[in-house]
């Protein structure tokens, strides 16, 4: 998952952006309102963590900026302010959630997962496609009951996928969301994972749409 770090303290930048990598996510990071601004209308991100106290543009008018222009991504508020009214002006400008410094790190880490999955429509902390199922919190994946083995670079290819069932996912996305914009990565890297994961998995199928990408679907659809 890709997730848009903006802060201006480097030094607390940093720290979020190497947790938020320990935990598996793909970050960017921008540390002035009018970057923020432009990385959040151009570029496509799962979530966003935003700092009100920025300079150049504050977060409250990049938050409603983002939102003026058809930004949906899930908008998380970090930020030292505590009080209510500026809590709410943060959630009428459209955030999504609300963190006050000082934080615990799994804090954001949960909350944000929580937030990208009911953006994709998964209320629950399991995501299950036929009897394959991912749980966001504890990272387990099991198929058909069994657990399953897998790498840091197979878990997260898998479970953008099962943020986003039944949907073709490009090549271009899962490199984005998956390695991060920095990388480079050898352009036959998503065949490689996709057939590991193929030969490990049972209950659910990934399919190649020629020319398009890969769509996760229970094995169950074929006889639908």
């Amino acid at each position: 998952m890709k997730v848009l770090v903006v802060e201006d303290d480097q030094r607390l930048s940093d720290m979020l952006v190497a947790m938020l990598q320990d935990s598996g996510f793909v970050c960017d990071a921008v540390y002035d309102g009018t970057a923020a601004h432009e990385r959040g209308c151009t570029e496509l991100y799962d979530a966003a963590v935003l700092d009100l106290g920025l300079p150049e543009l504050d977060g409250i008018s990049v938050l409603q900026g983002w939102r003026d222009v058809g930004c949906i991504m899930p908008v998380l508020i970090l930020t030292a302010r505590g009080r209510w009214s500026e809590k709410l002006a943060g959630f009428n400008a459209g955030a999504d959630d609300y963190v006050t410094k000082p934080f615990e790190a799994e804090e954001v880490v949960v909350r944000l997962r929580a937030l990208i999955r009911r953006s994709t429509g998964h209320a629950r902390p399991e995501l299950q496609i036929g009897g394959l199922s991912l749980n966001t919190l504890s990272g387990r994946v099991t198929d058909a009951g069994a657990p399953l083995n897998l790498t840091a670079l197979e878990f997260r290819v898998l479970s953008y996928l099962m943020h986003h069932p039944g949907r073709v996912i490009g090549r271009t996305e899962f490199l984005e969301h998956v390695y991060g914009s920095e990388n480079d990565p050898d352009s036959n890297v998503m065949d490689v994972i996709i057939g590991r994961l193929r030969k490990k998995i049972a209950t659910a199928r990934i399919t190649t749409v020629r020319g398009q990408g890969f769509r996760l679907d229970p094995l169950e659809s074929e006889n639908a």
